[in-house]
Formats: structure tokens, C-alpha cells, sequence
């Protein structure tokens, strides 16, 4: 009994439908479509839109308690990450900004910041060897992140403008961002 090509892709549907309904499979067909969607690189801010951070006035914790000023980033190129580990946007985004992190680390001021418990977070960078620090908010983020929705990754300038505000899961480790990271240390060397 051969089966035609529509009741093929019906089946097909209802199967990755069923798939998607079972919590234990849901997820990590999040993360692989995610993956695809973070294929691309995040989009640079016109240059007409560029916001600038006036206040640095903002605290994160880390796992020891070990509180962070975000006035010490002032005057550095700064990515800020804000994410969970239960958001497949964030997860699959997760390996770029880890190859990102390895070449840019001490150049490049990283702030991973989430609102999961310390013990999660921990778990979920052994498992997927991610090396870089975690954050906890201390205090309110300042109203320019104005964060509705994770992944938020914000690209920051040494003089506080936004060089990119990005709203999902992105390739941060593409030609594109390594280039704009490169000139922004350019530029801040320069002054």
C-alpha cells in the first residue's frame, strides 16, 4: 500500500505536533529550530538610532554573593547577555557566545545576566562547558535595557552608546560582530 504524498506530509505533521505536546522532546526541538533562526548575525543600530547610557547606575551579584558595580564597565566595550536556562532562544544562541567569550574575554567586558538560581545555572554551564561568569540583578536594570522579552543582548560602545540591541537568538560569533567588536577597541584605544 503506497502512501501519497499529502497523507505522507500529514503524518509527518501530526508526528512533530505530537512531539512538540511531550515536555520531555519539546525543548530540544525548540533549540534545533532556534538554531536554524540563529544562524544569522544580530542587526547593527542606525546610526540616527544609537541610544547612549547616561546612568551606570546598576548592580548584579554572582553566585558567591560577590556584588558587581556597572559603573567598573563604564568607559569599556561591554556585551550584556540576559537570558535563562530554560529558554531555547538563549540556549541555542549559547555556543556562539561562548566561541565569542574565549577570543574577546578580558578586551571585552561580558555580563551574562539572568534571574535563574544559581544552582540551575550552574548545572547548565558544566554540562555544555561554558566558561564565562553568571549574574544575578542586585538592583533594577536601568530603564534604557528595558528587557520584555530573552534573549537580550545589547552591544555597548566605550563612550555608552548601543551599538546593537537584539531582541532574539543570534550568531554572535559571526564575521559581522567580531568586526564590530574589533573596531569599537580600535576606536576606544584610540582615545
Amino acid at each position: 500500500m503506497a502512501i501519497s504524498k499529502e497523507k505522507f506530509k500529514n503524518i509527518l505533521f501530526f508526528i512533530v505536533i505530537g512531539l512538540l505536546l511531550i515536555p520531555k522532546t519539546r525543548k530540544p526541538i525548540q533549540v534545533f529550530l532556534q538554531k536554524g533562526i540563529a544562524m544569522f548575525g544580530p542587526s547593527l543600530e542606525s546610526t540616527d538610532d544609537l541610544k547612549t547610557i547616561s546612568d551606570y547606575n546598576w548592580m548584579l551579584k554572582d553566585e558567591n554573593q560577590e556584588t558587581y558595580h556597572f559603573q567598573s564597565a563604564q568607559g569599556k566595550v561591554v556585551l550584556i547577555n540576559f537570558w535563562a536556562t530554560w529558554c531555547p532562544p538563549c540556549i541555542a544562541e549559547m555556543p556562539s557566545m561562548q566561541k565569542l567569550f574565549d577570543d574577546y574575554k578580558g578586551k571585552v567586558e561580558f555580563l551574562f545576566v539572568t534571574s535563574d538560581d544559581f544552582s540551575e545555572v550552574n548545572t547548565f554551564l558544566k554540562d555544555n562547558n561554558y566558561t564565562f561568569k553568571v549574574y544575578q540583578p542586585a538592583t533594577q536594570y536601568p530603564e534604557y535595557f528595558d528587557v520584555t522579552t530573552i534573549p537580550r543582548t545589547f552591544l555597548i560602545d566605550h563612550s555608552g552608546q548601543i551599538i546593537i540591541d537584539e531582541s532574539r537568538s543570534a550568531n554572535w560569533n559571526s564575521d559581522k560582530v567580531r568586526t564590530t567588536i574589533d573596531n569599537l577597541l580600535k576606536a576606544s584605544a584610540n582615545e
